[in-house]
């Protein structure tokens, strides 16, 4: 009963008009960016996040909410009229969607990707509410030891599983720890890696870090890689959901639904995985098998489904341990601690009624999307003709100016771009870029927690592997590996089959 009662008066605050319009306008940019190609909810919100620096807590987190939740949303759309994932866990979607488009059914393809993102981000949220609480509670019992093996398994799935190859993303979660071992050691108070740079004695700002690889270097990227001359569209034909396409649509919903939370709650891919784990049980599933490949709506139920349902899952983690499993999540962690707000364990307990608010808002948020999605899709049609040096110039401008408005330095300014290349030449050869946001935020947390082990030990390294919760965190760890291991080689056998 604590838990609804918590839930009701979140329900309270959220339902406040300014909130209700701070959610409007989070679900309505996360939709907008989304559709976008290329350009996914991480970027958009690390976009945003030193704008809302006036913004007290709340309005801002659920801003953030609803562009997370707005940005899984619209990477259907411009998956499925233009074949161009918005962000990467819409690939799945791109391969039935803009098939179903060309046979004249792209409305049907839209509409069955808008509900079960609904149905899915709805459920999803239910279990966000019943199981956080609980597991908040089980975390407030874990020593410095177990919040590090936490840590290492959350360094070594989001290395291991983002990007082309394990070996990449661990180079990538290299750099962000370097990174946070910039700035001054609260231990000894000796400047490390300073360069003697007085701007860097306080390390590197996550934010600046999360704008120069997000904004900066992806928008130099996919800039890069644009062709030149009109984007072709496919025009939003055929009906919209029929009694035959509900019928076909309600299972893999589900299905996918709860394929994509579990895999959301651990550092485990999120929704990249989810996605195509649903494609491939419903490829397995359907009494129309030939159809895949060809525009099957159960490709594009399930997957979406999945999508959304992660998206809810990676919230679990981020608010109960303080762990950021995708790289949107990792933006978010930035956004809580611009506010001096660490997420984890005690974040129940300490700022209850911002949290329930939050979650609150992932409901309405839900209903919002809902009804942007189905009406207004011509709209976001729309956005995808936007000239594309207009949009990235925009981009720039934007990410300079919020970067400026942190801490109103110059330096921050070069920081930024010296990121933003680096961002670019790591999107270019393959090098993926949340891991390095990852090591920067949880790095100092790690090397905090390390210690505080060792201080107990008395210095016995042992302590970091006898605990209990610490051996089972590692022994999963090896087993998410392994599981890691056996889905690349499906997702390899079943990309060409797919694509063809």
């Amino acid at each position: 009963m604590g838990s609804l009662t918590a839930l009701l008066d979140g329900f309270a605050t959220a339902a406040q008009p300014e909130y209700l319009l701070y959610a409007l306008l989070g679900v309505t940019l996360g939709t907008a960016v989304g559709v976008l190609p290329g350009i996914g909810p991480a970027m958009t919100v690390a976009l945003l996040l030193p704008l809302t620096y006036s913004l007290e807590p709340t309005a801002a987190l659920i801003i953030f909410a609803g562009i997370y939740y707005g940005g899984m949303y619209g990477g259907s759309t411009t998956s499925i009229l233009l074949n161009t994932p918005g962000e990467s866990s819409s690939v799945v979607t791109a391969l039935e969607g803009n098939r179903m488009a060309r046979a004249g059914r792209g409305a049907a393809a839209l509409a069955t990707a808008a509900i079960g993102s609904f149905v899915a981000g709805t459920i999803a949220t239910v279990l966000l509410t019943v199981l956080a609480p609980t597991i908040a509670d089980l975390a407030v019992t874990l020593g410095p030891a177990d919040y590090v093996a936490l840590m290492v398994v959350a360094f070594t799935t989001v290395a291991a599983l983002l990007g082309s190859s394990p070996v990449r993303g661990l180079a990538s979660l290299g750099l962000g720890l370097f990174l946070g071992l910039v700035g001054t050691d609260t231990l000894t108070g000796q400047q490390r890696f300073t360069l003697g740079v007085p701007t860097l004695s306080d390390g590197i700002d996550v934010v600046v870090v999360a704008v120069g690889v997000f904004a900066v270097g992806e928008a130099l990227y996919v800039a890069a890689r644009l062709r030149h001359g009109p984007v072709e569209v496919v025009p939003v034909g055929g009906k919209w959901m029929t009694g035959e396409f509900w019928r076909r649509s309600w299972k893999p919903w589900l299905r996918g639904t709860f394929i994509g939370f579990p895999i959301g709650t651990v550092p485990a891919g999120g929704a990249d995985v989810s996605t195509f784990l649903s494609y491939a049980a419903e490829k397995k599933l359907s009494k129309r098998p030939e159809e895949f490949g060809k525009g099957a709506i159960e490709g594009v139920a399930g997957p979406e489904a999945a999508n959304n349902a992660a998206a809810a899952g990676v919230l679990v983690p981020l608010l109960t341990l303080g762990l950021p499993t995708t790289a949107t999540a990792a933006v978010i962690v930035a956004a809580f601690q611009s506010y001096g707000i660490q997420p984890g364990p005690l974040l129940f307990t300490t700022s209850p009624g911002m949290v329930w608010a939050l979650i609150a808002s992932l409901y309405i948020g839900n209903v919002m999307l809902l009804v942007l999605n189905l009406p207004l899709v011509k709209i976001w049609v729309k956005v995808l003709r936007i000239p594309r040096p207009y949009l990235y110039a925009g981009i720039l401008l934007f990410a300079a100016l919020g970067t400026y408005a942190v801490n109103f330095v110059v330096d921050d300014l070069i920081v930024l771009l010296v990121i933003g290349v680096a961002g670019f030449f790591m999107r270019r050869h393959g090098y993926p870029v949340a891991p390095l946001v990852v090591g920067l935020i949880l790095g100092p947390m790690a090397e905090e927690q390390v210690r505080r082990t060792l201080q107990i030990s008395e210095g016995d390294p042992a302590a970091l592997v006898t605990s209990p919760f610490a051996a089972i965190a590692y022994a999963l760890l090896a087993a998410t590996l392994v599981l890691a291991g056996v889905l690349r080689v499906r997702r390899r056998r079943t990309e060409p089959i797919t694509t063809t």
